[in-house]
């Protein structure tokens, strides 16, 4: 009895893995056919081609050196 069970137990659960499996192959199946129709049809719009602005040299790297280091000594100084 208990063999018997376990038995029907196990089909059941294979049959379950087994429909969700075909289904999502045919779920991969069907994307991908639609990805490919609707590339013929649809044509990608070139970019835009973007102006990048020139980087602003440091003015001053010794005044931003000491600020930074500045900053630190505070952060590690309050987070003893």
């Amino acid at each position: 009895m208990q063999d018997l069970l376990l038995q029907q137990g196990v089909e059941l659960m294979l049959y379950g893995m087994g429909t969700v499996f075909t289904f999502l192959v045919l779920l991969i199946v069907a994307t991908t056919l639609m990805s490919a129709v609707l590339q013929r049809f649809v044509t990608p719009e070139p970019a835009p081609a973007v102006a990048t602005k020139p980087v602003a040299p440091a003015a001053n790297d010794e005044q931003l050196v000491a600020v930074i280091s500045a900053a630190i000594h505070k952060y590690r100084s309050k987070n003893k």
